[in-house]
């Protein structure tokens, strides 16, 4: 009898059983949801199945997301899923080119024609199967009826699919107004669509014969309609697959690692519960340490109860409260004592106000005739069409109905988070009205629509899961970022073992965390004040409130009314609103609409596109009764009829006026532009150096066109060729701009490079660097848009010094050679241009002293809105500043008054950026006019911001004035930042503005003489081996230097409390470590200082100094000093030649025993040899480099290289994995989740590029800077200098190697400049730079294609020349197998060592070719 085969597929969310007989035919299949309770539905499946196998022996094999747990616990082969949905492929859909596959929450896109390429999402679910469940979840539906429902869909809006979170809010916001189910249902399909194309596809087009596989492209057809219509696919086109679900299951059937077992050894091996792989090792202490202790949990919170009555005991008038929320609305009724009547809570199944109008009439029903309605106020995110539909008599912003109701409980409220499902807030209370607040914008993290969704999964309640918290012993401790990273991690535990109570209790406590640290990012508890009231749904949860106890070591109030405290709140201001227009003493009825009225309610929604400015927002229309309408999405008053003031005569929103004007220019004729047409894409810092651009080039003669205005519709046309996910919109859309330029037949595209901007000499800064995304974007795309070849497009990207009037003229002459323009020319081109920017600067400024004229005369308050140059754009700041105007407020921008004078103190950081120090002014100048009120504009991923809004925050609070902080990214939803503009506008009314009094400079501690001599210096770890060996060196010179432990998840947790979540890993585990050296109590504080290395360019890096130090601060070490040992702040830390000499030893030193173990250790002999010298070698390397001989370190390397050439090997073929990235999460094992370990275990040969050469790049700066920009030639000679030092004591190293059969020598820093020459120009000078496309093509030259290429979360020099180059690299070598992996507080572990395993899988197959 044949033997059969087994392919099992687990995924996040499904189990698929699949057996195949002789002739791969299938003879058995099931498919069932798992509920993440995976070994039992394996269990249950196998009992299934048994009747086909039998007791012969069989072929088994696992695959899926979630099957690596399984797999490990049963000793059965694993699989990567890409791999075996590509072996089914291969059998069953030969003809297929591009594989497009969802799972649950899983996507991957497999092309395979060409050179192989296989992808997967990173650490985010969205656009998946899971993102799916949520939002029919949120529509009262499942899968297949909003499949029905997309059936009926007719237009699109845009929502984010970046990840459920995010599109709940998005889409709660369009139901909030009207939208229409079926629309909703279709516009979330083609999320998934955006999303899936976006984020997979990064420049490689989806064209050819496309099979869809996965669950939901299969019992989908609307999903996979939306995909073909977006891909612009033929019936011809699109691979017939009756399996589609099956594939991963059929793929691992039929794989060749298939283990020989029989149903006996597989039962009896189920029955065991080994440890799988996990990455929910760590456990918070438990929330209540017994029962006696919840017990006493109770009764405290027992007498925060609301004065109460009935309507039995009660007439008279009424007063009533809706609160239309997220996910629920809700009505509260008090009488005129303002004791609470009546309260309901509803769902607002897809519709707030058909949940409104039944329990209004719940409401009439219940209450007697001597009673009656005096009074409405609606608040809440439906507040405006509830008013409008039932003829309320009030609405308030939710803030203050919250605030009125904590007032209730508690009339010294200090600070008041209000958690609902999908919203929180957070603001503090300061002389009896709201001071800053704190919204989640784009994002749900620490909301209770997670604990809801994730309790549905498991079939349960949100109270019955979060009663089972309240038992936990070990919480299971689940990160601190965003909820959806944070679901992997959910499931994952949940497959590893922990309890239902442990997993509640661990969501629980990070709900919290993410809500005080990441979304309010606070850093000193004692901020809050003694009276903290909590508010929302979420905080019902004992397990949540117990939760906010511990972290903040702080009684809290919780209202025995949590969940109603905004309907209760907007019911008291009905009463005192209803008071205070009384008739003749007598309180007068309601407008609200009647009960029979109630009965007959009926509306319309008509949804419109209004052309009538460049905004073209979608109106939505709700017709009532009476016939009269309720309009949303308008941002000014011309597309519902009305009248906008004329923009020429209006004077009071100064972003209009700068988005005319700054592109208010006349292309030449045709006839008169001698050098033809020239492209400018409207995108990034054309925003305001467009003027000079468009002067420039039409003085040269050219004819300049400019890209179109920005839209979704734009976007979209770019959207494939975007090479990251996590870049900020802004520069998304500079793929439709060049995109709209190649459709309007330009053949000639200008968009140069400018590292810095100009020097402003009325500010002189510390630097003037342009962002590292804004200063060379033109890489991206000149990398990643084929278009440009296959339409022979002339792309001008150079990188050009703007800075330097005479050098740019020179730079243009050279690069522009094809140009054949005389120096002369561009002189005069030049000169022209500067003026023509000046000119638009001044016009800017004039406009704005009118602005402030006329509103100071008009007694009209002013918004600094600030931003960057590309915020003027309404498709990028979707019309807040229309928003802000119609509530009567004039607007400036922070250019705009960056020429007045300021009584400000320096900034306590390194001003290095041009665009950012105009912010800090900015803020210095709000704070100084008491009429000026400013917010703040972020784009989502704007990594620098990170830095920039603490600043800009510190300043303002530091004068009591309020920050505002809006985060903005493609979806134009404006729910919360109106909520957040309303509430500042009310506290503004409310507020004295305090009188501006100039703070005093403080100064930080300085590392001086006498810490050298008294002070323990504090090392951040970053690469075991080296740092081991400087210690060595530092010691040696008298610094007494300690480099802690490595940090652990406690330390993690640390750096995320006291720094800005947003700021990039490195700082977040570097600064934990040091916070948790200091709080260990081994180092006294005061006679200890810490030290960093300051890399002093465009990155972040070079401000690690000056966030540590404000960490330091929160965290109660104020007196610490930090200091620089290479960088702008070195203080009294002083580096000898002799030691730097020593310095340069250790790093060879420690580069040559990272090679030689690395390439020894996989096929060692006898294990536990490499180890042995490795020891050897570390301790004689430390005698040397403390006796400092030349003899012995030349004998040293020798001596070194011949015992590993010695160390007895195996033959055996592994796959070579090449560790790239950031210099960090490269070499710290625990940034990379110890990926080193984690290749070996694999069966890789782990190589890694020379720590000595980043420090090369780093020097090499100004010999670039004098080629490309405006270096002067003594830097370029000193860093040549240096260059050939370290060379110097390298060349033993080479000639050690250079005749090794085993080892490979090193490569010079200029040959690997040269390299990388080739895909990116060396003018890519921030963070790793030009540096890390040059390691990532000298290991693919080198024989090792295959390449983890590792980068901080939001790294932005690393979307350029690290994902942006991988496209180019693909097409350059057919072999290159490279994954990137964002490193992250949040990230999911399994899904980092998924993917790694994919890349190991196509390497493996690649070798195995390669060998027979």
């Amino acid at each position: 009898m044949a033997t059969l085969r087994l392919g099992i597929d687990i995924g996040s969310t499904t189990i698929k059983f699949i057996v195949l007989d002789e002739n791969s035919e299938i003879i058995y299949k099931s498919y069932e949801r798992h509920f993440s309770e995976t070994l039992k539905a394996f269990k249950r499946n196998l009992e299934k199945v048994s009747s086909v196998l039998g007791d012969s022996p069989f072929y088994i094999t696992l695959s899926g997301s979630s099957g690596m747990g399984v797999a490990s616990r049963l000793n059965i082969p694993f699989e990567q899923e890409v791999l075996s949905c590509t072996s089914a492929i291969n059998l069953l859909a030969k003809d297929t080119d591009t594989a497009i596959e969802l799972g649950g929450e899983d996507a991957k896109i497999t092309y395979l024609k060409g050179s192989l390429e296989q992808r997967m999402n990173g650490a985010c679910a969205g656009g998946t199967g899971a993102f799916i469940d949520q939002m029919a979840n949120l529509l009262n539906t499942d899968a297949a009826g909003l499949n029905e429902l997309a059936k009926k869909g007719t237009r699109l809006y845009t929502i984010a699919s970046r990840c459920g979170v995010f599109a709940k809010t998005d889409i709660q916001a369009l139901i909030n107004d009207g939208a229409q189910k079926e629309d909703l249902a279709l516009s979330i399909f083609q999320a998934v669509v955006n999303q899936t194309v976006g984020t997979l596809a990064q420049g490689r087009a989806v064209e050819g014969k496309v099979a869809f596989l996965g669950g939901p492209l299969t019992f989908l057809s609307e999903l996979k309609e939306r995909f073909i219509k977006t891909l612009n696919l033929k019936d011809s086109d699109v691979v017939k697959t009756p399996d589609a679900c099956y594939f991963v299951a059929i793929g691992a059937a039929v794989c060749d690692e298939a283990k020989l077992t029989s149903l006996k050894e597989l039962t009896e091996l189920s029955k065991t519960a080994l440890n799988a792989v996990t990455e929910t090792k760590s456990h918070n202490d438990p929330l209540f340490s017994s029962h006696e202790d919840y017990k006493s949990f109770v009764k405290d919170h027992s007498h925060d109860i609301v004065k109460k009555t009935s309507f039995d005991k009660y007439q008279g008038p009424v007063y009533v409260g809706i609160d239309a929320g997220s996910t629920t609305s809700k009505i509260a009724a008090v009488t005129d004592k303002n004791e609470l009547l009546y309260t309901i809570y509803g769902s607002n199944k897809g519709s707030p106000l058909n949940t409104v109008v039944s329990e209004l009439k719940e409401l009439y029903d219940s209450m007697p005739d001597d009673c009656y309605i005096a009074g409405v106020t609606t608040t809440g995110y439906g507040e405006s069409l509830i008013k409008a539909a039932l003829h309320a008599d009030f609405g308030e912003v939710e803030t203050f109905a919250h605030l009125r109701a904590a007032k209730e409980f508690c009339p010294d409220v200090s600070f008041i988070m209000d958690i609902g499902g999908q919203d929180m807030k957070c603001f503090f209370v300061k002389d009896g009205t709201i001071g800053n607040i704190t919204l989640n914008e784009a994002c749900s993290a620490g909301c209770g629509s997670f604990i809801e969704t994730f309790a549905k999964g498991l079939n349960l309640s949100a109270a019955e899961f979060a009663k089972k918290a309240v038992d936990s012993k070990a919480p299971v401790d689940l990160g601190t970022r965003c909820t959806v990273f944070m679901n992997s991690k959910v499931k994952q535990a949940q497959k590893d073992g922990a309890s239902v109570g442990d997993i509640s209790a661990g969501i629980s406590i990070s709900v919290i965390k993410n809500a005080l640290f990441k979304v309010m990012q606070l850093k000193d508890v004692n901020s809050l004040g003694d009276h903290i009231v909590v508010q929302g749904g979420t905080f019902l949860n004992d397990a949540v409130l117990r939760a906010m106890e511990k972290l903040l070591n702080k009684k809290v109030i919780r209202p025995d009314i949590s969940g109603h405290m905004g309907a209760y709140g907007a019911a008291i201001l009905a009463h005192e609103s209803a008071e205070q227009r009384q008739v003749n003493g007598k309180v007068t009825v309601s407008s609200v609409l009647k009960r029979e009225q109630l009965d007959s309610f009926t509306y319309k929604t008509r949804s419109y596109r209004c052309h009538k400015c460049g905004n073209n927002c979608m109106i939505t229309m709700q017709i009532f009764p009476d016939n009269s309408r309720h309009f949303t999405g308008n941002r000014c008053e011309k597309g519902i009829g009305g009248k906008a003031e004329n923009e020429k005569e209006n004077s009071n929103n100064l972003y209009r006026y700068k988005y005319q004007r700054v592109f208010d220019y006349k292309p030449l004729d045709e006839d008169k532009a001698v050098r033809g047409v020239i492209g400018i894409p409207r995108c990034l810092n054309m925003y305001e150096d467009y003027p000079f651009w468009f002067t420039l080039l039409t003085r040269l003669g050219y004819r300049v066109v400019l890209s179109e205005e920005s839209s979704a519709a734009l976007y979209t046309k770019g959207l494939a060729t975007i090479p990251s996910d996590s870049l900020c919109y802004p520069a998304k859309l500079v793929h439709g701009h060049i995109m709209s330029l190649i459709e309007a037949g330009v053949k000639k595209i200008f968009y140069p490079c400018l590292p810095f901007n100009l020097v402003d000499r009325a500010h002189p800064n510390d630097n003037h660097y342009n962002c590292p995304v804004v200063a060379s974007y033109a890489e991206n795309i000149r990398g990643n848009m084929d278009i440009l070849k296959s339409e022979n497009i002339t792309f001008l990207q150079p990188f050009l010094p703007i800075n330097n009037q005479k050098r740019l003229c020179r730079r243009l002459v050279e690069e522009l050679k094809a140009e054949k323009l005389s120096v002369k020319e561009v002189e005069n081109a030049c000169s022209a241009a500067y003026a023509e920017l000046e000119h638009y600067k001044q016009d800017v400024r004039d406009f704005a002293c009118r602005v402030i004229k006329k509103a100071r005369d008009d007694n009209r308050h002013i918004i600094m809105l600030v931003g960057r140059p590309y915020h003027i754009d309404p498709e990028i700041n979707h019309g807040i500043a229309d928003m802000i105007e119609s509530y009567g407020l004039a607007v400036i921008s922070e250019d705009s008054v960056y020429h007045q004078k300021v009584k400000a103190n320096k900034v306590g950081l390194i001003n290095q950026w041009s665009y950012h120090a105009r912010l800090y002014h900015a803020a210095e100048f709000a704070v100084e006019n008491k009429d000026v009120t400013l917010i703040q504009l972020s784009s989502f991923g704007c990594g620098l911001d990170a830095i920039t809004t603490d600043q800009v925050k510190e300043i303002l609070e530091d004068h009591q004035r309020i920050y505002t902080l809006i985060k903005l990214d493609e979806v134009s939803n404006l729910g919360a930042a109106r909520i957040r503009l309303r509430s500042l506008l009310a506290a503004l009314a409310r507020k004295t503005v305090p009188v501006f009094t100039p703070i005093p400079f403080t100064d930080r501690p300085h590392f001086t003489k006498e810490c050298v001599r008294k002070h323990t210096i504090l090392a951040p770890q970053m690469a075991p081996i080296h740092f081991e060996l400087f210690r060595t060196v530092l010691s040696k010179f008298g610094y007494n230097v300690v480099i802690p432990a490595l940090p652990d998840k406690s330390s993690i947790d640390l750096g995320l409390r006291y720094v800005n979540n947003d700021m990039c890993y490195p700082a977040i585990v570097v600064i934990g470590q040091m916070l948790e050296a200091l709080k260990s109590g081994l180092y006294d504080p005061d006679n200890t200082s810490i030290m960093l290395f300051q890399t002093c360019g465009a990155c972040r890096a070079t401000n690690y100094i000056a966030v540590l130090r404000k960490a330091l601060k929160y965290a109660g070490f104020p007196q610490v000093p930090v200091f620089a040992v290479y960088g702008l702040e070195t203080d009294e830390f002083k580096m000898p030649p002799a030691m730097y000499k020593d310095a340069i030893k250790a790093a060879v030193y420690g580069d040559l025993l990272m090679k030689l173990t690395n390439r020894v250790r996989p096929y060692e002999v006898h294990r536990g040899d490499t180890q042995r010298y490795f020891e050897k070698w570390l301790n004689n390397c430390k005698e040397e480099l403390l006796n400092s001989s030349g003899k012995k370190y030349k004998h040293n390397i020798l001596e070194m290289v011949k015992d590993f050439e010695n160390i007895e090997i195996t033959d055996v073929k592994k796959p070579k994995v090449g560790i790239v990235g950031e210099i960090l999460v490269k070499y710290h094992p625990v940034a990379n989740n110890y990926l080193e370990k984690e290749l070996f275990d694999e069966g890789a040969e782990v190589v890694m590029p020379d720590f000595v050469d980043f420090f090369l790049y780093l020097a090499g700066d100004p010999i670039i800077e004098h080629n490309l920009l405006e270096g002067k030639i003594l830097n370029k000679f000193f860093a040549l200098t240096f260059i050939r030092l370290v060379e110097h004591y390298r060349k033993y190293v080479y000639k050690a190697l250079k005749n090794s059969k085993r080892f490979t020598p090193p490569l010079n820093i200029f040959s690997t400049a040269k390299l990388a020459n080739k895909f990116v120009s060396l003018g890519n000078m921030a963070g790793e730079g030009w540096f890390l496309t040059g390691e990532m093509v000298k290991l693919i030259e080198n024989g090792v294609p295959n390449i983890v290429c590792l980068q901080p979360f939001g790294c932005l020099p690393n979307h350029i020349t690290g994902k942006g180059v991988v496209h180019s690299l693909r097409q350059k070598y057919a072999e290159a197998n490279i994954v990137s992996i964002d490193c992250d507080a949040g990230a999911s572990e399994v899904n980092q060592l998924n993917r790694v395993k994919l890349m190991l899988g196509v390497a493996k197959t690649n070798l195995k070719k390669k060998t027979e």
